[in-house]
């Protein structure tokens, strides 16, 4: 990646808790623009994350107050919060990674996190998103946009690149909780890199590990 392609703007849509390969997209531009105006789209990382179980690769989906099918722009999209999914997936997170090294490292903050009410998708996802910024020591400069433009010059639009089931070829890998139990698994949340890796995650991220 030369200096000139790393001071483009990357132009993509919030994600909770995104894979990997949305950091090692980020890491190669300097400016962010998350997309506010877009259509909500189903089967994406918009609503869910995955992370690794003893069994394999496990969902965590946040629940819509319209469901998966809504067609709302995505700055209005609403949580549902009759059901108490932050507790559920914490405790799956726990259950998941409390053998993992790193955890309890970060375990209060994060706790904290699913603790605070979020009633819009974006909110919630640009929380996520801040909270690992501040854990990799990573600051992007960060803007949103202002209105939906299918076509957007000078920039680098990654928007619908990232999706379940796509993984980059450089992708990295690194030794994971139940790895010898279910093989490496790529795909999952940056919450996996960070509970296996810990400080030294921005540098798996970067290849340099």
């Amino acid at each position: 990646m030369t200096e000139n392609a790393k001071s483009d703007v990357l132009l993509i849509e919030s994600q909770y808790f995104p894979p990997i390969d949305f950091y090692k997209t980020l890491i190669e531009h300097d400016k962010l623009k998350i997309e506010k105006y877009e259509h909500y789209q189903k089967v994406s990382f918009r609503n869910r994350c995955y992370v690794a179980g003893p069994n394999g690769r496990m969902i965590l989906s946040v629940p819509l107050t319209k469901g998966k099918n809504q067609r709302t722009v995505m700055k209005d999209v609403k949580i549902s919060n009759e059901e108490k999914w932050q507790a559920l997936h914490w405790k799956t997170l726990v259950s998941a990674y409390r053998r993992s090294p790193w955890f309890e490292y970060y375990e209060a903050d994060l706790e904290g996190l699913f603790e605070q009410p979020f009633n819009f998708l974006l909110d919630w996802n640009i929380a996520c998103f801040e909270w690992v910024n501040s854990r990799l020591s990573i600051q992007p400069v960060v803007t949103f946009t202002e209105s939906y433009e299918k076509v957007v010059p000078g920039i680098t639009d990654a928007r619908d690149t990232i999706l379940p089931g796509i993984i980059r070829a450089d992708a990295p890998q690194y030794t994971q909780v139940f790895q010898e139990r279910t093989g490496f698994i790529p795909g999952l949340s940056i919450l996996d890199l960070l509970f296996c890796e810990g400080k030294q995650a921005l540098a798996v991220i970067k290849g340099e590990k």
